[in-house]
């Protein structure tokens, strides 16, 4: 039976796995931060210098990507060194409660730029 579950990869990593599937995450976590910056920069041009429409879904989803990363990286070390008592990790819930209002903050002006200016999205 693990043989199965081995060949269909339904099995826990060991070490060596998981340290490739961790590289291999973080190469394409940053793949996907520079081609949606590029996608960002790039839609800004055509709109300044072509007067097109303003495409705002290569933005969103570089935000919305970093927030999810900061977000769970805080998560997990908060988990991880929850029951240490030599740990001097003592802030990730102030950093979590910061990190949403900043979130909050940033949709709430996005919200009122769209609806103070009128664009129609």
């Amino acid at each position: 039976m693990k043989r199965f579950l081995r060949k269909l990869k339904l099995h826990t990593p060991d070490e060596m796995e998981r340290a490739i599937i961790f590289r291999a995450q973080r190469n394409a976590y940053i793949f996907l931060a520079i081609a949606l910056f590029l996608w960002s920069i790039y839609e800004s041009y055509r709109v300044y210098n072509h007067n097109g429409r303003l495409n705002l879904l290569p933005c969103f989803l570089l935000v919305a990507a970093v927030i999810i990363q900061t977000l769970s990286r805080l998560v997990m070390t908060r988990n991880a060194v929850k029951d240490d008592e030599d740990s001097y990790e003592t802030g990730p819930l102030i950093n979590i409660v910061a990190l949403l209002c900043v979130i909050f903050s940033i949709i709430l002006t996005i919200v009122s730029a769209v609806v103070l200016t009128g664009v129609r999205l």
